[in-house]
């Protein structure tokens, strides 16, 4: 990206083009009707949109833009992935996830891998930029947990109404501040990164919530300095090093403790009535009245009746439960 685009212009661009982006998927699949059905935002969900909106595109980012001026890349490469710890602790702590032993040293092993990954020496003095990074995380870490209360959503509408709203808000704010809007190219550039960084990546984000919930979903995040560092590798030719080999020892072992979970237990399901797309499995036996899709998978408002059963699961839509100590 250009030198000249000032960072928090920079940030609201970034956002912009996922928003623009993930709008211009929306209107065609509206108009082909070639996507899978998915529940529409209601007006209930709009609170809670309008928190991760504030938290992770508006909040997270300025003060991220502030940490960044007074603090070393360095340094804050490894304070970034305090978000995943961040998350993972909202997650257990307030959301009351069901994160056993195993599942807190995976994480705790994915994070050791991406700080290992991310260190680039010593770390200077850091000072009130660190506390506005580390704040930054926090931030994000409230916004992925409050996602999860809008996963049932339609995850594209959800991060299309995130980017606009958030890259509009960002913009505005670097202009008032005196930044000014550089050449076409960058901006092209930027909404280019945007879409896909921004855009793509949180739906995916949101997809999984959907089904891992916030915990997990926010200990797999963290492996992204990791995947980025294979790529380089392939792309740019960079060497193959001892600290990459040990940060994918670190994550590996993570990993392979979240994929070897056996999370099974007799649980209850209380009485929920909610809207999300749907096929009739051991969660879904009710009926459709007149006039609603039978063909799945499909949308529209159900109620589940209260059960008792047993069987392995994540904290997913349908299971987000607690646990006795």
């Amino acid at each position: 990206m250009s030198p000249e685009v000032d960072p928090w212009l920079l940030a609201g661009l970034l956002y912009l083009g996922s928003g623009i982006g993930l709008g211009i998927v929306h209107l065609r699949r509206q108009a082909l009707d070639i996507a899978p059905p998915e529940a529409p935002l209601r007006r209930a969900d709009l609170p809670w949109l309008a928190a991760v909106i504030v938290a992770g595109g508006v909040v997270g980012p300025l003060l991220l833009m502030l940490g960044l001026s007074v603090t070393p890349a360095s340094s804050a490469a490894l304070l970034l992935n305090v978000e995943g710890l961040a998350t993972i602790g909202i997650a257990w702590a307030v959301f009351h996830e069901s994160a056993d032993r195993r599942i807190m040293l995976g994480a705790l092993s994915i994070l050791a891998g991406a700080v290992l990954l991310s260190w680039q020496g010593a770390a200077g003095n850091v000072g009130w930029g660190a506390l506005a990074i580390v704040g930054a995380c926090l931030a994000w870490g409230i916004d992925n947990n409050l996602t999860r209360k809008l996963s049932a959503a339609d995850p594209v509408q959800i991060a299309m109404l995130k980017g606009l709203v958030a890259g509009a808000v960002n913009l505005a704010l670097a202009l008032w501040h005196g930044a000014a809007l550089p050449s076409a190219g960058p901006v092209f550039g930027a909404g280019v990164v945007g879409f896909f960084g921004y855009g793509v990546s949180l739906v995916l984000f949101v997809l999984a919530l959907r089904h891992l919930g916030a915990a997990r979903t926010g200990a797999y995040f963290s492996m992204a300095p990791f995947i980025g560092a294979v790529l380089a590798l392939g792309l740019f030719n960079e060497p193959l090093t001892a600290r990459l080999v040990a940060a994918a020892a670190l994550m590996g072992v993570g990993l392979y403790l979240h994929l070897a979970e056996h999370h099974e237990h007799e649980h209850e399901h209380e009485e929920l009535t909610h809207e999300h797309a749907h096929v009739h499995d051991a969660h879904h036996q009710h009926r459709h009245g007149p006039g609603l899709e039978s063909e799945e998978p499909h949308v529209h408002m159900h109620r589940h009746a209260p059960m008792m059963h047993r069987h392995p699961h994540y904290p997913d839509l349908h299971h987000r439960h607690t646990h006795a100590a």
